[in-house]
């Protein structure tokens, strides 16, 4: 049985044509599966229906064999833009998907003290997030989403807006931490090689549809020797010929 399992599903918004279309696609329990694809192809749109966020106008999708329910804390977020409120600490920040639901304990204050300071972050728990640079504030936004110990985290292009050399830093800090507690990703991404570098499989999207699903057979702990070799570069380009519609 898959993690999480998509079968024949479609997604039509009111007065346009589908936007997802038969879609079949299933993550394994522990695997970090990434979404590529170009601008409008449906990826956040099928991110949403695998959050529950949005219910499927035909298929179905399915966690852990039963129906999938509505957002809560079996699943993680990490959006385009880190969302931090402004008047909360760092530490706040990190705490604020459990505050919402009761006063956090010592135990999870703990653990996202301890998030915190796997991201590098610990001298800076106190801080505001206009204190901190882009990639900081990336930062806080994973532990965030981590600090509940979701089943899934989904993640919607959020490196996006950040240089290279912190893009980099921090797909290094999202697979050491995903890594540790084996927890189970979606990521959705317009980028070839950063796809490559993080996933264990990649499904190429055009026009509503899964065109191409790659297994990225690279050994783990991946370093950035890898970004250069030789069968990093073929995957990419084999990536980049089923984007372009070509032959993968």
């Amino acid at each position: 049985m898959s993690f999480l399992d998509m079968q024949q599903v479609s997604f039509t918004y009111p007065g346009r044509t589908a936007v997802v279309q038969r879609v079949d696609w299933r993550i394994e329990q522990g695997q970090f599966h990434c979404l590529v694809g170009r601008s409008g192809c449906g990826k956040t749109t099928l991110l949403k229906l695998a959050a529950g966020l949005l219910q499927p106008s035909e298929g179905r999708i399915t966690l852990h064999g039963e129906p999938l329910a509505p957002p809560g804390p079996q699943l993680g977020f990490v959006f385009q833009a880190p969302t931090l409120l402004e008047w909360h600490t760092v530490l706040d920040n990190v705490l604020l998907p459990l505050s919402l639901r009761h006063p956090p304990t010592p135990q999870e204050v703990a653990r996202a003290q301890q998030l915190l300071a796997l991201m590098g972050l610990s001298a800076l728990e106190r801080h505001y997030p206009r204190h901190l640079s882009g990639g900081q504030q990336s930062r806080v936004a994973i532990a965030r989403a981590l600090v509940g110990e979701p089943a899934m985290l989904l993640l919607d292009e959020p490196f996006a807006a950040l240089d290279a050399i912190t893009r980099e830093e921090l797909q290094d800090d999202l697979l050491a931490l995903c890594r540790l507690r084996q927890t189970t990703v979606f990521f959705v991404t317009h980028d070839i090689a950063e796809a490559v570098y993080l996933a264990d499989r990649v499904a190429v999207m055009d026009r509503g549809r899964i065109r191409h699903d790659l297994e990225v057979e690279l050994p783990r702990p991946r370093g950035r020797q890898i970004r250069y070799s030789p069968a990093f570069n073929a995957l990419c380009a084999q990536l980049r010929a089923a984007m372009d519609g070509g032959a993968p």
